[in-house]
């Protein structure tokens, strides 16, 4: 381990008043973690919103897909690799670090496409490959600390509200890229390429939302603490006196990497199931949220409305996400299982509306605020569960191998590859009869950790 990354060392608890610096630390942590992670967000899938400004300058669509395919891959392989690195970091210095080197390699992205070329588009497509997958991959440095420090500042039986506020952060964050993009051109294109108006995209794209993410980077290592012992706080479980049952003094200690993944992580089933069905969650989550928008162009529907869809969408996930995070904690009293399932099912309800009326845009948008609203709590809920299923000095990993599972095998293979060739070889009938499954397959597989979760 790179010594300034070491964990720092536990403090004595000192002082006459160690409520109230608990209470204010804990908000100054948990700001500095939804900043942190919410500027991420700003410099993920930029390219994305490049690829139209693009085609005028050379570079085709099916290429640049394998580029942002490459970004997935790498991100999904990241979370679960990077997890186990967080596990033995300090949280304070591992999250800017990640913040920091995905801002440059965004940053980058300028380089193959003005300066390069499509001229030499071999080199370029590999150039900017090569860039999106570090993206992807640093990118992947942000989740691990976030849930490393959301297991040590918060306790069990409030974490599950605590993770859906923060869980916000990222759509926060996503929100922020379109108008950075738009306002960036306008206010700093001239300023590097005058009168060449076809290269302001890559300035407010790629460069200007990297410059705020350097800032936010800074910031969120300013507030960011790693764990309370190491601010002469004792732990949360001991200051709230929530402790859960599997609850040992060795989970505030360092772990090996061995210890962490064939001790707590690859050798426990339930981690595995849950793995599994966030697989079939993202499945349903990007299948619904990336092809909307061609679904409905193919439909007849204009191009704006269908954007319009596409944001309600993301928009509905906030209250849905606080919602769900509250029901667990209140509700179910800390149970994340069966929340889990009881979204997913409303989830299927609104797939089927969906696809019975997908020639009715207000009906259609109807669906997709549902989708939106209702697949977010269990997004974010996997990830709790993983947490609650691990020791809180692997939770990193923990989280990492079920994010693995969804933005690799969800994601990458399933909702952005074998839906988009069902769609084209069979049809969208076909897609959504794939996307009813997904949700079956994710209510199943977590239905088998119900039991471990009772005990």
């Amino acid at each position: 381990m790179l010594k300034f990354l070491q964990q720092p060392p536990y403090q004595e608890v000192h002082g006459p008043d160690v409520d109230g610096r608990y209470k204010r630390m804990r908000l100054q942590v948990f700001i500095g973690a939804f900043i942190g992670y919410a500027g991420f967000y700003l410099v993920r899938k930029n390219l994305s919103m490049a690829i139209p400004a693009m085609a005028p300058l050379g570079f085709e669509k099916t290429e640049l897909g394998f580029v942002l395919g490459l970004n997935a891959a790498a991100y999904a392989l990241s979370k679960f690799l990077m997890g186990s690195v967080s596990d033995r970091s300090n949280a304070r210095v591992f999250l800017p670090l990640g913040l920091i080197l995905t801002a440059i390699s965004m940053c980058f992205m300028i380089v193959p496409i003005q300066w390069i070329g499509a001229e030499r588009k071999g080199l370029a497509i590999l150039v900017m490959g090569i860039l999106n997958a570090l993206v992807g991959w640093f990118n992947g440095m942000g989740w691990p600390p976030c849930g490393r420090v959301m297991t040590h500042w918060f306790s069990p039986g409030e974490r599950g509200t605590m993770m859906s506020i923060w869980n916000c952060a990222h759509n926060v964050g996503g929100a922020l890229v379109g108008p950075m993009a738009t306002y960036g051109a306008l206010w700093f294109g001239s300023w590097f390429y005058g009168q060449q108006s076809e290269f302001y995209f890559l300035i407010g794209t790629f460069a200007f939302p990297a410059a705020v993410a350097l800032l936010i980077a800074l910031l969120a290592f300013i507030l960011l603490r790693d764990t309370p012992q190491s601010c002469g706080l004792p732990s949360v479980e001991s200051w709230r006196n929530d402790y859960p049952k599997n609850y040992s003094e060795k989970h505030e200690t360092t772990l090996t990497t061995k210890e962490i993944f064939f001790q707590h992580v690859l050798n426990n089933k339930f981690l595995w199931y849950i793995a599994l069905a966030n697989a079939f969650v993202y499945m349903v989550r990007y299948g619904c949220l990336d092809w909307a928008p061609t679904i409905l162009t193919e439909k007849g529907i204009d191009l704006k409305s269908a954007g319009w869809a596409y944001f309600a969408y993301e928009f509905a996930a906030i209250p849905g996400t606080l919602l769900c995070g509250w029901l667990s904690d209140k509700l179910f009293k800390g149970k994340r299982a069966l929340p889990t399932m009881i979204f997913m099912a409303l989830v299927l309800l609104f797939v089927v509306l969906y696809w019975a009326n997908i020639d009715n845009l207000t009906v259609v948008i109807i669906s997709l605020i549902g989708i939106g609203f209702f697949i977010y709590g269990p997004v974010m809920l996997i990830g709790v569960q993983a947490l609650d299923l691990a020791p809180k000095n692997a939770a990193g990993t923990a989280a990492g191998l079920t994010g693995f599972f969804g933005y690799f095998f969800g994601t990458f293979l399933l909702a952005n590859t074998i839906i988009g060739l069902v769609a084209q070889k069979a049809g969208w009938s076909w897609t959504f009869a794939l996307l009813i499954v997904a949700c079956l397959l994710a209510i199943l597989f977590m239905g088998l950790t119900l039991k471990e979760e009772r005990k």
